[in-house]
């Protein structure tokens, strides 16, 4: 059984399966589930669980689910990298838990995986998908944790979803600094720049900018000179994935880039129309198809395994743009 992600977030208890599959890129939404999956069981055991720790003691696994807690009446189990390896054990178990709540939380499962393909099917079973966030879902989270504050205009909403890139985890973030910052006083556009660190941003904006532009000479020098974090990958992933989204919005509209730039929602901010002008002309569908194949392969690396090395890889990402950008 499918449920919409947005009408979940709206109201946690719709839902009245006892087994549910979160699964898809949006990292910060799932966690935003976790969150409520806690909230809304202050009096449960939670214990949290890898398909990894499952599928080499699976007896483990039942022992905890089939075996009642003396101190809880109520258990919750959040399981995370669910993939198909895990669909027998779902198969066990569905027909035999009575009270307990198994949450399983995936990465992006296409339409071939055959544990997306059994909830989507099953009666029993529930599955949400936890798509990227767009500019309404955002504006709608700035809102509500902003609600009573002084001086939220429409400018400083698009301003800070901008500087988040897109990023729900980074959007919870820096509002979870504006509401600590500002809880007395009015919002300010010139102290919110100071406050996000706008500086480290406009570094890392520029050296993707001349990347997009196909500028070797400059790439090179501003990434000799720009200090890229190893624990800030996903923002850099997700800062080159908005300016293609962005790439693909003005494609679509079929009409020149200028007239394209006018009409895009929400307005692209006046000092960024020159970079993306120049770049829309620059590059066309095919090539940001295949840097966004790029960054998306990329981002499944980094998530697979804490090992990688991640700042050699997001160089790798800035080199590769440029080149494509010189290519016919």
């Amino acid at each position: 059984m499918n449920y919409k992600s947005y009408i979940l977030e709206d109201n946690f208890n719709s839902f009245k399966n006892n087994i549910l599959l979160f699964y898809g890129e949006n990292e910060g939404l799932k966690k935003d589930f976790k969150n409520q999956i806690k909230s809304h069981n202050n009096n449960a055991s939670i214990n949290y669980l890898s398909q990894e720790e499952i599928l080499a003691d699976e007896n483990n696994l039942y022992n905890k689910i089939f075996n009642k807690s003396l101190f809880y009446k109520k258990e919750i189990f959040l399981v995370e990298d669910a993939t198909d390896k895990i669909l027998e054990i779902v198969k066990t178990i569905e027909n035999k838990i009575e009270d307990q709540k198994i949450y399983f939380f995936s990465q992006v499962l296409d339409k071939k995986s055959k544990l997306r393909a059994y909830f989507e099917k099953s009666k029993k079973l529930g599955i949400v998908a936890c798509y990227n966030d767009n500019f309404i879902s955002l504006r709608k989270i700035i809102l509500k944790k902003l609600k009573g504050y002084t001086g939220l205009t429409p400018e400083i909403i698009n301003f800070i979803i901008n500087n988040t890139h897109h990023d729900r985890v980074k959007l919870n973030n820096e509002l979870n600094k504006i509401k600590i910052y500002f809880i007395k006083k009015v919002l300010s556009k010139n102290e919110l720049e100071q406050l996000l660190n706008i500086a480290e941003n406009q570094d890392f904006d520029a050296i993707k900018d001349s990347a997009f532009f196909g500028d070797k000479e400059r790439t090179n020098k501003l990434l000799s000179d720009t200090i890229i974090s190893q624990d800030k990958s996903m923002f850099y992933l997700n800062n080159f994935n908005a300016r293609l989204y962005k790439l693909i919005e003005i494609y679509k509209l079929n009409t020149s880039v200028e007239k394209a730039i006018e009409l895009l929602k929400p307005p692209v901010f006046w000092k960024d129309k020159p970079n993306i002008i120049q770049q829309a002309k620059k590059w066309n569908p095919n090539k940001v198809q295949l840097l966004l194949k790029k960054t998306f392969e990329m981002e499944l690396s980094i998530k697979r395994t804490s090992l990688i090395n991640s700042n050699t890889l997001i160089k790798k990402l800035v080199i590769d743009t440029c080149e494509l950008a010189n290519a016919s």
